[in-house]
């Protein structure tokens, strides 16, 4: 049976200049950064028969062996970097795209996933060159340009059988969601248009969005088709629950429940 698995790669604060700064809620206290979102950060991995899925990649962090923290985390799970298939890329800001690229202390720069296609919203790809903000690492994507391992990808579409993809437009122009529909599981992944689920049940209208009225409408959508479905939901930036499900409760409302 598909499986999913959160390879968080740890908690941060995010101010107006766009820094994330790693930030401890055991010991640091957030009156300490006015003005600040925090957020923690889970690229996913989808453990299919047909090989691995890797759904965004994180800051591209590294741990005092100076290694990429999303690939050790997937070896703690007793898979291989070799075996990853597919990553989908919901969008290119870089607490999502730097992981893209292994980028080591002595200056050398490889492709994280050397076995994998990348797939990205081409119209996102070169709208991340011309956009004048910091969200954007366009160092990373030149590593990714080089190695010829993109697909890119337009509007909606099926990629294979098991998974497709929607162009939603909410957090970023040309940002894009996933389904993937493996052995009886949909598992579904909203990006930074559901990045928690606690914006299922306190929807709002969010600054930081490109589109702002048109992301929360999309969260309602989501939720609906996905309590229909029940669908697995794949939250990136979640400080409770990463991979829930809904859950009807006794009074008959919703939950998220956690899926283990």
């Amino acid at each position: 049976m598909a499986r999913a698995y959160s390879l968080f790669e740890g908690s941060y604060s995010v101010d107006i200049s766009k820094k994330f700064v790693p930030f401890d809620p055991n010991k640091d206290d957030p009156k300490d950064r006015p003005g600040s979102l925090f957020i923690h950060v889970h690229p996913f991995l989808i453990e299919t028969k047909n090989g691995l899925i890797v759904i965004d990649t994180g800051l591209g962090q590294r741990n005092e062996q100076d290694e990429l923290v999303i690939h050790a985390n997937i070896k703690k799970l007793g898979f291989s970097i070799k075996d990853v298939r597919y990553v989908l890329m919901s969008h290119l800001h870089k607490d999502h795209a730097n992981g893209m690229v292994d980028v080591q202390k002595d200056g050398s720069k490889h492709l994280a996933f050397p076995n994998a296609e990348y797939v990205i919203q081409q119209q996102e790809w070169e709208n991340a060159y011309s956009a004048e903000t910091s969200s954007y690492n366009t160092a990373v994507f030149d590593i990714v340009q080089r190695s010829g391992n993109i697909v890119f990808v337009h509007g909606d579409g099926q990629l294979t059988p098991e998974i497709s993809y929607e162009l939603s437009g909410g957090h970023c122009e040309f940002h894009q969601v996933f389904h993937l529909e493996i052995e009886g599981t949909h598992f579904f992944f909203g990006g930074d248009e559901l990045p928690e689920p606690e914006e299922i049940f306190r929807n709002f209208i969010a600054k930081y969005d490109y589109d702002g009225r048109k992301a929360k409408e999309l969260r309602e959508e989501y939720w609906r088709r996905g309590k229909q479905g029940d669908w697995v939901f794949l939250f990136y930036h979640s400080k409770s629950i990463a991979i829930g499900r809904p859950e009807i409760k006794a009074d008959g409302s919703y939950k998220i429940a956690n899926v283990e």
